[in-house]
């Protein structure tokens, strides 16, 4: 009966703590001042921010990713030579290195590495923690200047980037993160600096320790997925008991849901911000149980599993991680059935928009609202107008760009990948959906993977952290011009010839556009992977 009463409190609990963290951050983005704010601003700015455009905007953007960058790439390299390193372990290679700097830069966390193997104590804490933080925190300043611009009305400045990042970092995510922690550490999550013990007392199985729960919370709680231990959240160290896998799981999708609301507050647009959040629910709620079913009936379906978790929690887990862009696992994908290692392979490449990262997912949704109104006012003869907007040429293009540049990377990605013969283990249609996995995970931002896949090779590393560059800032680049275009445009009043957005039809328009867009890119290669491996399966055919 608990396990029966498991989903729907969850999604209550969701459903309810969302629309109310949602106003907060609304309220924190854009205050005026706030407490402790106002020394910081006169020693940066001699005074107040200036509002940026969206060239500024992007200009500042790539400056902090380019720095940080740097930053984390030598401190890999060269953690041998640094402190906090219990184990000795040495610097990582530069294609290594570079893959895990844009992996983390990007919100992916993409782990082509052993964490307790290959990363000191000062690696984990000074360079990706942080970056956990920073990388989430662009997500929500990213949304922030693309819902003012919306509602903007012959504007060309809409924000500054520095104080959305700050605001995003120190008043948001540091505070849910600290009080996080608290409570995973309270269930058993190790937070320490000692060096390893031996198992029994022996020299010969050293288990590692470390800062653990600190990195946890914002893995989670940002939406960056990467674990402390190479299996994730799987490892007792990591998720012991069923109420820490509840917490991890619930602040998955706590932000990005709340996002939805941020949105909608800054609009002014409520009523519409629910009808996207129940968009994005109705994808999430159709995944799990297709999961959970899939796995109902797959005979061995605890293989790759954790005995301390229910198959409620570890399908509900799956679905949600691939949906919200966190890639962390409590459980082995590669061990689902083929059906359901298909549905999160579908959720990533809907473009990571059912919740999706911190901030990421609200925006890469803009982009498929947009792509909804101008449909429908095709179809019906009516003028496409978003917020008193007219959506023009212009804004078509750059929508379509954002759309598709992550899938085109995916599919080229893959098939060259296939021509390599590199990195998979698998035969036949499970090889197929072991890449297809990586490069959906990587575009998309996600970070988990099927764990056949051989990802730390020279091709590994580079394509996927290709992948991950281009599938985080191409949509970012997208939804930013898209927004300040329609901030330049007059807002006109609307009328009953134009489209309402906070209706029941505009929800299922939506919900339509979004699965016939990514099933028509993406249907022929799912086809060859995970839907025949399940028919195989079912005629006895394992691979």
């Amino acid at each position: 009966m608990v396990e029966l009463l498991y989903f729907p409190f969850y999604i209550g609990l969701l459903i309810l703590v969302s629309p109310f963290f949602g106003y907060y951050m609304a309220f924190i983005l854009n205050a005026n001042v706030l407490p402790g704010e106002g020394i910081l601003n006169r020693f940066l700015y001699s005074g107040e921010p200036t509002n940026q455009n969206a060239k500024q905007y992007l200009q500042s953007l790539v400056w902090f990713h380019l720095l940080g960058g740097a930053f984390l790439f030598l401190m890999l390299r060269y953690q041998n030579v640094l402190p906090l390193n219990a184990m000795k372990i040495e610097g990582m290679d530069w294609d290594l290195a570079l893959n895990t700097t844009i992996s983390f830069i990007t919100n992916t966390n993409w782990q082509a590495y052993s964490g307790e193997s290959q990363l000191s104590y000062f690696s984990q804490m000074v360079g990706l923690t942080p970056q956990n933080f920073l990388s989430a925190g662009v997500g929500i300043s990213v949304l922030a200047f693309v819902s003012r611009a919306l509602v903007s009305s012959s504007e060309q400045k809409f924000g500054n980037f520095w104080q959305d990042l700050f605001r995003s970092t120190f008043y948001i995510l540091l505070p849910v993160s600290i009080l996080v922690a608290i409570l995973l550490i309270s269930q058993g999550v190790i937070q320490t600096l000692r060096e390893p013990i031996s198992l029994l007392g022996t020299d010969y199985q050293p288990i590692p320790l470390g800062p653990v729960a600190s990195q946890i919370a914002i893995k989670q709680i940002g939406t960056n997925g990467g674990g402390y231990f190479g299996v994730n959240s799987a490892h007792p160290f990591e998720n012991p008991t069923p109420i820490s896998n509840l917490i991890e799981m619930f602040s998955i999708l706590f932000i990005p849901a709340s996002c939805v609301f941020l949105y909608g507050k800054i609009t002014n647009s409520f009523r519409h911000a629910w009808v996207v959040f129940f968009v994005m629910l109705s994808l999430l709620v159709l995944g799990f149980f297709a999961v959970f079913f899939s796995e109902w009936n797959h005979p061995g379906f605890w293989e790759g599993k954790e005995t301390r978790f229910s198959l409620t929690e570890s399908s509900l887990w799956l679905s949600v991680t691939s949906a919200a862009s966190n890639g962390s696992v409590n459980s082995m994908h590669d061990s689902y059935s083929p059906l359901a290692g298909g549905v999160a392979i579908f959720q990533i490449m809907l473009g990571e928009i059912i919740f999706g990262g911190v901030g990421a997912g609200m925006y890469g949704m803009v982009l498929f609202l947009i792509l909804t109104v101008f449909l429908s006012g095709l179809m019906t003869g009516r003028t496409p107008e978003y917020f008193g907007k007219k959506i023009g040429s212009y804004e078509i293009k750059w929508t379509l760009f954002g759309i598709l540049t992550p899938t085109v990377c995916i599919l080229i990605g893959t098939t060259i990948t296939i021509f390599l013969n590199s990195g998979f283990t698998a035969k036949g249609p499970h090889a197929l959906s072991q890449i297809l996995y990586a490069f959906s995970s990587a575009s998309g931002n996600n970070g988990s993977a099927f764990a056949g896949f051989g990802a730390d090779t020279m091709w590994g590393n580079l394509s996927l952290g290709f992948c991950m560059f281009v599938g985080r800032f191409s949509v970012i680049y997208a939804v930013i011009m898209v927004a300040a275009s329609l901030g330049s445009k007059i807002t006109t009043k609307s009328s009953e010839g134009n489209f309402r957005l906070d209706t029941v039809l505009f929800g299922v328009l939506s919900f339509s556009v979004i699965v016939i867009v990514c099933g028509l890119s993406f249907f022929p290669v799912l086809a060859l992977g995970p839907i025949l491996e399940e028919l195989l399966m079912r005629s006895g055919i394992f691979f």
